[in-house]
């Protein structure tokens, strides 16, 4: 074999780079979809507006595992997608911008805010741990409670204490939960891909 097949040999075995960019964008587009598929996994309740959904544990799952700039990016991707009309929103609501500026627009209006408060909080942390995950994925789901039942209060037109009784004390003890999932779910994957032998990709940390 001559130099030049050798040379040919080995820029064919090489593997090619990645663009940093074109990992975000796909982590962005595909955290969009994992959100609207949650999104359909809805169960309406007879004394609020506000369904229980699988939304927030997507939102918390996407702020553990991406970066907070991508996160923010998938989470507004989703919101674009919601408000252009595009079936991603909960099946339980009129749909596009009505949706989205209806009674539960607090909630998904927070959701870009609180996948990045998330990754910045675990980030921040300096410790990959269970209970570092969990406080940071609380942050972030009170924050969508808090937003939800405010913008629900101006919605409504009630005091705080009306829709808190309606968009936040019923759904602790299952944003519990999703959290605690949410946190299991994100830790178990850092830990695959941070062990060895697994792809550079897949332990690129964020995204």
């Amino acid at each position: 074999m001559n130099q030049s097949q050798v040379a040919v040999s080995t820029n064919v075995a090489r593997p090619t780079a990645v663009s940093p960019w074109l990992l975000r964008g796909a982590a962005a587009i595909s955290g969009s979809l994992l959100v609207a598929v949650c999104a359909h996994v809805s169960l309406p309740l007879l004394f609020t507006p506000v369904p229980l959904t699988l939304q927030t544990f997507a939102v918390l799952l996407l702020g553990l595992t991406l970066s907070p700039a991508t996160a923010f990016a998938a989470l507004s991707l989703y919101l674009i997608e919601g408000a252009a009309g595009l079936p991603v929103f909960s099946p339980h609501g009129p749909g596009g911008l009505p949706q989205l500026l209806g009674p539960t627009g607090g909630y998904l209006l927070s959701y870009p805010f609180a996948a990045a408060l998330a990754g910045t909080l675990r980030r921040r942390a300096g410790s990959a741990s269970f209970a570092v995950f969990v406080s940071s994925a609380a942050a972030a789901s009170l924050l969508i409670l808090a937003l939800g039942a405010s913008w629900l209060a101006v919605i409504a037109r009630q005091p705080l204490s009306t829709t808190f009784g309606m968009a936040v004390w019923p759904f602790l003890p299952g944003d519990a939960l999703k959290t605690c999932a949410a946190a299991a779910v994100a830790l178990g994957l850092m830990k695959t891909r941070n062990r060895p032998g697994s792809s550079s990709v897949t332990r690129q940390n964020g995204a």
